[in-house]
């Protein structure tokens, strides 16, 4: 168990009250639960404190939960150099309610902000620039959510007659099939070469 982490994360949780909800110990990393509204609050201090310095944030990223009343998991990465240490921030989010950008505290946050948003469609209030990053303008939907499907909803070609770039609904190239999955080697009594086999057999017995 490591003991600096421990007496960090009673030092967060009694600095902070009731800003944090809850923390844990997860393999060797300490990961604190915080309110969507106190988020800047908490990142803040956690930049800011001398006692912590975590003046990274390495990576930004999502958890879509479909059952949960708040489907969605934000998570902040944050890395401090000076005490060598690692922290994960996490709040619970919905679809309907923005979430503050935290892109203020930290200019890496625009760009993981954009790949959520465009991802996840969780939006992000007050962000400088939240546009798709790695899907198209026009594409529907957000495809890391748990019921996207995994076909999509359109499918872009370029065609030829109107010469230009169209959307159209996708068209699958044969009938959905269910597939056992056992193997195809079951049940083959004679497989394939089997008959030269017999043949070469026949023909040194000749």
């Amino acid at each position: 168990m490591n003991q600096a982490l421990l007496d960090l994360s009673d030092y967060i949780a009694t600095t902070l009250g009731e800003a944090v909800t809850g923390s844990e110990l997860k393999n060797d990393e300490l990961v604190i639960w915080a309110k969507a509204d106190t988020l800047l609050k908490v990142l803040k201090f956690l930049r800011d404190n001398q006692n912590c310095q975590f003046r990274q944030l390495v990576e930004q990223t999502a958890v879509d939960y479909p059952s949960r009343e708040l489907r969605f998991e934000v998570v902040y990465c944050l890395l401090s150099l000076t005490h060598n240490q690692r922290i994960k921030v996490k709040i619970a989010a919905t679809e309907n309610v923005p979430i503050e950008s935290v892109a203020p505290l930290f200019s890496s946050a625009i760009w993981y902000e954009r790949e959520i948003w465009d991802m996840y469609g969780i939006f992000f209030a007050n962000h400088p620039d939240l546009r798709r990053m790695l899907t198209d303008y026009g594409f529907e939907g957000h495809p890391l959510r748990k019921d996207f499907p995994l076909t999509g909803y359109v499918e872009v070609r370029y065609d030829e007659t109107q010469k230009r770039v169209i959307y159209e609904p996708v068209k699958l190239a044969q009938e959905f099939r269910n597939f056992d999955f056992s193997s195809p080697w079951e049940g083959i009594i004679n497989l394939p070469g089997d008959e030269k086999a017999e043949q070469e057999k026949e023909g040194g017995t000749a």
